[in-house]
């Protein structure tokens, strides 16, 4: 029987017996703790009470506090610190308009996870820095406005480093990887492009057990003069998002100037630690003669 992952109210539930463990601080909120959580499952909830124990135990705490939680969470999400991973200062720069620029793009956007933390302390294998979202609710259907924004949150990054530096790094590969995956999500399975219609394009095809070759393929069953449609699709929703980002960072360069420094500076901050945002062009007072 397949059992799937629990939706927040699940998570809190868990937590709840997990918790009974660990001596716990009365400020400990699991219902935030589950905010923080989507898509774990009781697994990952388990260890992570273990790891924010440990991290309570190496800091001589008394109590495990929601500080704790937060450290647990983001090791078990980003990984491990990995402050001897030496950065030259450009890199670290460039690294800071990134994260700043994701930060900048989901405050500005109505709808999205509000941001919880920013950093640029590398973590794990490859992440140079991270910005940590925190839903309020567990999410089941999305409309194509908020997928269009999720992909504009992810070019944030991107646009921000075009914005300061008149260049892109590396830096965002895993970021284009998730925009192109949601774009073509859209266009392929939703059928969410006007151009194109109200039809699937790809089907995942079930496979009796024992043939692994061709486990997740996907059977295509368009033209070739669709298929470049198809792809003309993504290229435009991709360009469209980048712009987008691009053009709030610009409405808010100063904040992102300013975000980068403290960042720079302190290399971890929260969502109040950051400058206010520009309204939207559409709530902003117009000029009268």
């Amino acid at each position: 029987m397949l059992v799937d992952r629990p939706d927040k109210i699940g998570r809190v539930q868990i937590l709840e017996v997990h918790i009974k463990k660990i001596a716990a601080a009365k400020t400990v909120d699991l219902s935030q703790v589950a905010a923080l959580t989507p898509g774990f499952t009781g697994a990952d909830l388990a260890n992570l009470v273990n790891e924010a124990a440990l991290l309570a135990t190496r800091a001589g705490a008394d109590t495990v506090t929601m500080d704790h939680f937060t450290a647990a969470i983001e090791r078990i999400v980003a990984g491990l610190e990995k402050r001897s991973r030496v950065l030259s200062p450009h890199e670290r720069s460039v690294v800071a308009y990134h994260e700043m620029g994701h930060t900048i793009v989901a405050t500005a956007l109505p709808g999205m996870d509000p941001v919880h933390k920013i950093s640029i302390i590398p973590r794990g294998v490859g992440a140079l820095g991270y910005t940590l979202q925190r839903p309020t609710e567990d999410r089941f259907l999305m409309t194509r406005r908020e997928l269009k924004d999720r992909m504009a949150v992810l070019l944030g990054g991107r646009a921000a480093e075009a914005l300061a530096f008149d260049e892109v790094s590396t830096g965002a590969a895993d970021d284009l990887s998730k925009a192109s995956e949601i774009a073509r999500n859209l266009v392929t399975r939703f059928g969410m492009n006007e151009t194109l219609g109200q039809a699937a394009y790809d089907s995942r095809r079930p496979f009796f057990l024992g043939d692994q070759a061709r486990a997740g393929f996907l059977e295509r069953e368009y033209s070739e003069a669709t298929a470049s449609e198809i792809d003309l699709a993504v290229k435009t929703l991709i360009d469209e998002a980048f712009a987008r980002a691009r053009a709030i960072l610009a409405t808010n360069r100063r904040q992102l100037d300013t975000g980068a420094r403290l960042l720079l500076e302190k290399e971890t901050l929260t969502r109040e630690d950051l400058p206010p945002l520009e309204p939207p062009l559409a709530e902003r007072p117009r000029a009268t003669a």
